[in-house]
């Protein structure tokens, strides 16, 4: 059995599987054994904040069914017998789902999310559920309830969130393949602060239906994966159509606009350094890099804080308020304040912003992506935040500025490392965009990786 599958991405794995080179059951136990801790520096306490729980006889089942299928030379594509690894939002039957939360513990539902369907009716053996920040409504990844993942630069430090442990199973070689979601950056972020690929697919564009939902209209669904042509082929199968093809992925004559509209204001040191070194990168590539205002940026974000808190409480006002001491304060009074907003101002807010995309959307028709950091911040240490709610809640904040910009756009948005450790650069598109997104993406990992 290999002793280095955890870093080989899951694209080469499945092109393993079909050279007869790696048996998709032994693929699967080698995974197995490291979402329980074995191999890993941290051992079984660092599984334990990766993975709320393990599903190892899906994932064995699965695996076998693959295996023979590879025999046989009838493999479903290029990931038929790759694990993956689901936030534990994404409803699987009969095996909990409580989305970070004591207000669902022993939540069992009894059929799987259309999207954990589609995954394994392509072969894909579940590895198990990750650790999340509670309720999916925070970007740090701290979570006091249940646990809180690994950052892969700082052992002191945040991972990011929502999707924080699918962040932290990627990364520490815990799975080859993660899903996610993202409402305000709950992929890009993660995959940013653990120098992962994570892509925001558009809204609506993956049906939602078995996610335990945030904010229906602005939740999305994505991977988190360890190469551009991992998402793709990830990205194809959640959406059920043919993955992009990357071949020949090239930057020469793409126009990028570097976003100045807020996305640039107050970036810490080491994220400038390293979003300029990557545009030197890009530019280099044959990149045409132009840097540009989109004002109807700064009112959506002006607006945010009514369209995200009152549609967060009013999805969960009655579980929450059944129980609230079930909550990490900090979440739970984040949730209350949408209970400050009129039903009135939110309709407003909503037809507001869909004028703001509109504008949005003519302004920026002239280029092939819009880019800035995925982050203003680095990963932030965890003590401070935990001792003082009042920095919690501003670091969360900052840590989502410029991830929500991609979301109150509509839009669908790729962030790549950019060389500097806990640093992504972002690539956003128009909605349903996604196939040319990626095909820019691979273009831009290529470059940011010479």
């Amino acid at each position: 059995m290999s002793k280095a599958w955890h870093q080989e991405t899951a694209a080469d794995l499945g092109r393993g599987i079909g050279e007869g080179r790696i048996c998709p059951v032994e693929l699967t136990e080698y995974f197995l054994a490291r979402s329980a801790g074995e191999g890993l520096e941290g051992g079984a306490a660092l599984a334990d904040r990766i993975y709320a729980r393990l599903m190892a006889p899906q994932a064995r089942a699965e695996a076998e069914a693959a295996r023979d299928r590879a025999r046989n030379g009838m493999r479903r594509g290029l990931l038929d017998g790759v694990p993956v690894a689901w936030k534990d939002l994404f409803d699987t039957a009969g095996v909990a789902t409580e989305a970070g939360s004591a207000l669902l513990a022993g939540r069992v539902p009894t059929a799987d999310a259309v999207v954990v369907e589609r995954l394994t009716q392509a072969g894909l053996p579940p590895l198990g559920k990750t650790h999340m920040t509670e309720l999916a409504f925070s970007g740090l990844g701290l979570n006091p309830i249940t646990a809180h993942p690994p950052c892969v630069n700082d052992p002191e430090a945040a991972p990011g969130g929502s999707s924080s442990g699918s962040a932290a199973a990627v990364a520490f070689g815990a799975a080859p393949l993660a899903i996610g979601s993202d409402t305000g950056g709950s992929v890009r972020l993660p995959a940013a602060w653990n120098d992962l690929v994570g892509l925001k697919t558009s809204p609506g564009r993956i049906p939602a239906k078995g996610a335990v939902p945030l904010a229906a209209r602005f939740d999305t669904i994505g991977p988190l994966a360890k190469s551009v042509e991992d998402a793709a082929q990830a990205f194809a199968l959640l959406d059920g159509s043919p993955a992009p093809d990357l071949t020949g992925a090239s930057l020469k004559g793409k126009r990028l606009l570097v976003l100045e509209t807020i996305a640039l204001d107050d970036l810490q040191e080491p994220v400038a350094r390293g979003f300029e070194a990557a545009l030197f990168r890009l530019a280099a590539a044959g990149a045409e890099i132009r840097h540009g205002a989109v004002p109807p940026v700064a009112e959506a974000m002006a607006i945010s804080g009514i369209l995200y808190t009152a549609e967060c409480y009013g999805t969960w006002e009655k579980v929450i308020e059944a129980a609230p001491e079930k909550m990490y304060p900090p979440v739970l009074e984040r949730f209350r304040a949408g209970a400050e907003h009129r039903a009135c101002d939110y309709v407003a807010a909503w037809l507001r912003l869909d004028e703001l995309r509109e504008e949005w959307a003519q302004l920026v028709a002239g280029y092939d992506a819009v880019i800035l950091p995925t982050n203003a911040i680095l990963p932030p240490k965890v003590a401070p935040l935990l001792a003082d709610a009042a920095a919690f809640a501003r670091t969360n904040l900052a840590t989502l500025r410029n991830t929500r910009i991609g979301n109150l756009s509509g839009g669908c948005g790729l962030t790549l490392p950019s060389g500097t450790a806990s640093v992504g650069v972002s690539f956003m598109a128009p909605a349903g965009g996604e196939a040319a997104l990626l095909r820019l993406g691979a273009a831009a990992e290529k470059a940011l990786a010479d």
